[in-house]
């Protein structure tokens, strides 16, 4: 049976806001990073840091122990490690899919790399850009326990806590109810300031209040610190498709949650009124 190979080098594609620190964090850690990007402008943040930069994804494929993606979609990390990382990468190396996306794409990730004797994680990260700057990100692992035992030094890089929730597909699983949960969370905050501000209360005294009691969350604390005028439609908009790609999961195993979905989207609809109350 194949063993996972010990990592000493580390491919990286996606650095974008989350991945770049991320990728910075790998090099300072002490790996030796490769990089591969479609546009050599991506590269110029990096000057500073020791890496390999390749030409092709063939290329860094076939240098490193593990990659890690940090890719939007599904269908774009799909053909990349169909068609480009998994012909040029070897038995006993592993792709870390960094990247938000279905239980269902996981599973068909490790079903396509097992005959080649490679490893697939589903390793989907939470805590935004200033998580990964601050290399305090969580991440959650699904997959073969020596698969994430021997990743796990990489993922420490960039993250706090790495929580291995069991086999591939549970990571995003678990990611997509984490972010529901969220989102929810911003749903019920949108209703009590609504009723806040019928009642004659300042809506900025009122979180500041709330932010004090019983009533605190992750959700409340993010509002005008992650959460911010610059950052919230943007946001909204990627909360959206993280509701929509719950509602694809969960039909996929079967379950109805038509009315988490909904409730989730109006929570990702009035987040921008939100942020504008506390403006």
């Amino acid at each position: 049976m194949t063993t996972p190979t010990n990592i000493t080098s580390v491919g990286f594609i996606g650095l974008g806001d989350q991945g770049l620190p991320m990728a910075t964090a790998i090099a300072e850690s002490g790996f030796d990073l490769h990089v591969w990007v479609r546009r050599s402008a991506s590269l110029v943040p990096l000057t500073y840091t020791a890496h390999v930069a390749h030409d092709s994804i063939a290329s860094l494929a076939s240098s490193v122990d593990v990659i890690a993606l940090c890719v939007s979609t599904d269908d774009s990390v799909l053909q990349l490690v169909e068609e480009e990382i998994l012909p040029h990468l070897g038995a006993g190396k592993t792709v870390i899919n960094h990247g938000t996306g279905s239980p269902g794409n996981a599973r068909r990730l490790r079903e396509l790399a097992e005959t080649a004797g490679i490893f697939v994680l589903d390793a989907p990260v939470s805590g935004g850009r200033l998580g990964a700057e601050a290399r305090a990100l969580t991440v959650y692992v699904g997959g073969p326990a020596d698969a994430v035992d021997s990743a796990t030094p990489v993922m420490q890089s960039y993250a706090t806590n790495i929580a291995h929730t069991g086999d591939s597909g549970s990571g995003q699983m678990t990611k997509l109810l984490n972010n529901a949960l969220l989102i929810l969370n911003q749903a019920a905050i949108a209703d009590v300031l609504e009723l806040g501000v019928q009642t004659g209360l300042s809506t900025t005294a009122l979180v500041s209040s709330l932010r004090l009691g019983s009533a605190d969350s992750r959700a409340l604390r993010l509002m005008n610190t992650m959460v911010t005028p610059d950052s919230v439609d943007h946001l909204a908009a990627v909360e959206a498709l993280d509701m929509n790609i719950f509602d694809d999961a969960m039909w996929e195993e079967g379950i109805d949650a038509s009315a988490t979905v909904a409730r989730g989207l109006s929570g990702a609809d009035r987040l921008p009124a939100v942020i504008e109350q506390l403006n």
